[in-house]
């Protein structure tokens, strides 16, 4: 029995020296790192007058959209353009079987000719007092009907073809030869462009982006497709009303894109500078610690030998530089060294 109990007191014992140890070496470990002195330099906080910048996203199309079609219905005898095929201003893009039209144009220049040579006679019998002055007026009319309708038919069969109003490149054949179409129907959707400054970028805006953005705005655009490349932009024109789909505000930013050959449909990413500007905090990028999304840490000084860490909102980057939503008022200064090796148990030692 006293063995028992002696052995049990011996374990015990032993327990208390271990944690004891244990205690004093995390204690020893803590001071320690408390001890060792890390040199960092720091910067004064500063505020900057910043135009305020509108980030925004659209699809890449041309100023000059247009649907081309017949005027009126036919046969399609040929299409000679094709998808994505570039034109010139009055090249011939497609054209109708005129046989009828040719048969129509042709009955109406019949009707004419026999509406002149009644009017003729009317007019020889109204001298010779045969006629009456009503049956001459009646055929004068008749004559002026048939000559309207051959200026009417021969109109028409004008637009049998399509010609290029301006130079451009076909986006969508929305039709092929041989088919019966109706006039008006959309044979060809093209995008008119005489020039890379005729490429526009069409975007969605909120109703406050939307107030905030004034035609003339520059902006820049970068394209998913051209990696690496920034065109330098401007606001070209504004909706007044709002999307029915969508229920955003559509914004178009023209682009100048120099040698640069895109596609109707690209996406596009554009940054536009508004006129409105804020005074916002601004800090180094190297002072930045911990940054998750629009979420932050610095450092401050605290006394000659401290540091405390202040969490911060921000509100863009700009190169080396951090905007912040955050006053950070009572702050004067911020470390912007070897801020990854602090915490708030760390002492400091400033140097220029």
């Amino acid at each position: 029995m006293n063995t028992v109990k002696t052995l049990s007191l011996f374990l015990v014992t032993a327990t208390l020296l271990l944690l004891s140890c244990g205690d004093k070496q995390k204690k020893d470990d803590k001071e320690k790192y408390a001890e060792e002195t890390i040199p960092v330099k720091t910067t004064p906080v500063g505020r900057l007058e910043s135009s305020s910048s509108i980030a925004t996203t659209g699809l890449l199309g041309t100023e000059n959209e247009a649907r081309y079609s017949f005027k009126i219905g036919g046969v399609i005898e040929s299409i000679h353009v094709n998808e994505g095929q570039f034109f010139k201003k009055g090249q011939l893009l497609a054209t109708l079987k005129i046989t009828e039209i040719d048969a129509q144009v042709a009955q109406a220049n019949l009707g004419y000719e026999k509406a002149k040579r009644d009017y003729t006679r009317a007019n020889n019998l109204y001298r010779d007092s045969v006629a009456t002055l009503e049956q001459l007026q009646n055929s004068k009319t008749g004559l002026d009907i048939a000559q309207k309708t051959v200026d009417a038919v021969v109109f028409n069969k004008k637009y049998a073809c399509i010609y290029a109003g301006a130079d451009g490149f076909v986006t969508k054949k929305l039709a092929n030869e041989g088919e019966v179409v109706n006039g008006g129907v959309s044979i060809l959707a093209i995008s008119e462009t005489s020039g890379a400054s005729d490429w526009i970028l069409k975007a969605g805006v909120t109703d406050k982006e939307w107030a905030a953005i004034e035609i003339g705005n520059k902006a820049t655009v970068a394209l998913d497709a051209f990696p690496g490349k920034i065109f330098n932009s401007f606001v070209f024109r504004k909706s007044q009303a709002a999307d029915i789909g969508s229920s955003s505000f559509q914004i178009e930013i023209k682009i100048s894109l120099g040698n640069t050959k895109p596609a109707v449909g690209m996406f596009g990413k554009a940054d536009i500078i508004t006129k409105h500007s804020e005074n916002v905090m601004v800090i180094p990028y190297a002072s930045l610690v911990e940054a998750d999304g629009n979420k932050g840490f610095v450092f401050t000084t605290y006394g000659t030998s401290s540091v405390k860490k202040i969490p911060v909102t921000i509100l863009k980057f700009d190169n080396d530089r951090v905007y912040l939503k955050d006053k950070l008022d009572g702050i004067d200064n911020i470390v912007i060294s070897n801020s990854a090796y602090l915490n708030e148990h760390s002492i400091i030692k400033i140097i220029q």
